[in-house]
């Protein structure tokens, strides 16, 4: 299935290093104890960043947050970028390259997002909304329960650090409207189709 939209690609690590390095605003550092690396997929390529233990960020490079998204990830660790590849990133192109080929929607990557006490438990909500289903952002609210809270969820929602394996795209108006997606309309409706064919039955 190909996407609504082309995604840009990377031919090479050489063309990764080149938009990241952009992205930074520099040479990435030589030692740090984050490392990044890049993910390929048929919604574009994904930008990894972990520690020896953690995955800390997965996010699509054309998010326009990603540069305050990588300000306090380096704040929250205390640390610098480097290219590289830990643990965490090896397992995690395993696991989506089987969520891609609908074999598998289970994420087993030990996930650290850097996000406020609320994000937090917004984002544990949203780990339980199953792969070929959907929620309401009221659902989820309901799920904290703090059901008067749709637009701090939706806003914790949108500053989720890690696309796929966190799974806002699962999160669609009361309506049935697909609403907002950092990485794109486009992108969202190319995740729950994917996911309704593979996984279950989203209809959308």
């Amino acid at each position: 299935m190909k996407p609504e939209h082309p995604a840009p690609l990377f031919d090479d690590d050489a063309g990764f290093r080149q938009a990241f390095t952009q992205l930074l605003g520099g040479e990435p550092a030589p030692e740090a104890a984050l490392k990044a690396d890049w993910v390929d997929s048929p919604v574009g390529p994904l930008l990894a960043i972990a520690d020896n233990d953690h995955l800390r960020l997965l996010e699509f490079f054309d998010r326009g947050i990603l540069p305050t998204e990588l300000g306090k990830l380096k704040a929250d660790a205390d640390s610098d970028i480097t290219l590289g590849r830990t643990d965490p990133i090896d397992r995690l192109a395993d696991e989506l390259q089987a969520y891609f080929k609908g074999q598998s929607a289970t994420f087993k990557t030990p996930l650290a997002p850097v996000g406020t006490h609320f994000e937090q438990r917004a984002w544990e909500a949203l780990l339980k909304v199953p792969a070929g289903e959907t929620r309401s952002y009221g659902d989820q609210a309901v799920a904290l329960d703090q059901p008067t809270a749709t637009r701090a969820v939706a806003r914790a929602n949108g500053a989720n650090p890690i696309a796929i394996l966190i799974p806002c795209h699962r999160i669609i108006g009361a309506d049935g409207s697909l609403t907002g997606y950092g990485g794109g309309l486009w992108r969202k409706r190319w995740l729950l189709d994917h996911e309704r064919r593979a996984f279950g039955h989203v209809l959308i």
